[in-house]
């Protein structure tokens, strides 16, 4: 088990690797590059003449990969709610930045479009889990069961959106949102070995590999970036495996990192609208560091050590 696990990250990782290039390369040739949000600090502008939609080898490569490792997966139901959630919100995110792309602005989906198309699949992967499993959550360290009965669906729709969200969020830096969701996954893909999730400790082992490969073009000075496509698409994963593994609890603690980046953007928010005062420099959370005279390069190395931090603490609790 052990050694396919490991393979699927090193196969992942070797074709993101050689297919990178490629993508990239035809991604400038139709000029699909990133547009950057208008509320962006000025020296993350010049960041508008890099490809976008790198999201699209993440989606596809552990997917890919998962079913030849084991086709089997495909069968197993629990493995297949997290690959549609991972290739549904892709899709959400594809579109959105195609949509963004050819118009040539920030004007994507509208958000009542989002919220219809992650409502619908809320509901669409409440109907499948609850066939095969328990509509509960856990609480860590004391393992105590609450039933949430049909209240679960609307925890899935939070989770779901709240994630995929809080990711698209983060993924403002070079590295950031990546470098995090790589932490993010591991305290998951030990608790899949564990449990003997066989399938979705494969799915996730690729998912890593791929990351990792990602990384080598979108570190600083990033050559491409995931766009919504992928941070969409791995939000959806982290909430999903989470769903599956009965870890839901933890997954607030092990995204630690995307939980505070999203906090500080509602906090400004509500402070502003009703205050008309700001409580922080600026938000996302990450640009108020590069304010205050920090690189960017230090302020996502020290998001990286704070994700794997929470992913440490989430780990312990989930194993003790």
């Amino acid at each position: 088990m052990y050694l396919k696990i490991f393979m699927a990250f090193l196969v992942s990782l070797v074709l993101v690797l050689i297919t990178m290039p490629t993508l990239i390369k035809y991604l400038k040739s139709i000029s699909f590059n990133q547009n950057v949000n208008e509320y962006a600090l000025k020296e993350f502008k010049e960041k508008s003449k890099t490809p976008t939609m790198g999201g699209i080898l993440i989606v596809i490569v552990p997917i890919i990969v998962t079913i030849i490792f084991d086709y089997k997966s495909i069968f197993d139901l629990d493995t297949l709610i997290v690959m549609l959630a991972y290739f549904t919100y892709g899709l959400i995110g594809f579109i959105d930045d195609f949509l963004i792309v050819i118009r040539n602005n920030n004007d994507g989906l509208l958000p009542r479009h989002k919220f219809l198309m992650q409502l619908v699949l809320a509901i669409f992967f409440f109907y499948i889990y609850q066939s095969n499993n328990e509509l509960n959550i856990i609480i860590p360290v004391i393992n105590y069961s609450i039933t949430f009965s049909s209240l679960y669906a609307l925890l899935i729709f939070f989770m779901f959106t709240g994630t995929s969200n809080a990711v698209n969020i983060t993924d403002g830096m070079d590295g950031l949102a990546a470098g995090c969701m790589f932490f993010s996954l591991i305290p998951f893909l030990i608790f899949a070995s564990f449990a003997k999730q066989v399938y979705i400790a494969i799915f996730i082992a690729s998912l890593l590999g791929t990351l990792v490969g990602y990384l080598r073009f979108n570190v600083s000075p990033a050559k491409i970036y995931m766009g919504d496509t992928g941070s969409l698409a791995l939000g959806a994963a982290l909430a999903a495996v989470a769903m599956v593994l009965k870890k839901e609890i933890l997954l607030i603690i092990i995204s630690g990192v995307f939980v505070w980046e999203t906090l500080c953007v509602i906090i400004q928010i509500s402070s502003v609208k009703l205050t008309g005062k700001r409580v922080f420099k600026y938000t996302p959370i990450h640009y108020s560091f590069v304010l205050d005279g920090i690189s960017e390069k230090t302020v996502v190395k020290s998001f990286w050590l704070l994700s794997a931090i929470f992913a440490f603490i989430g780990l312990i609790l989930g194993l003790i």
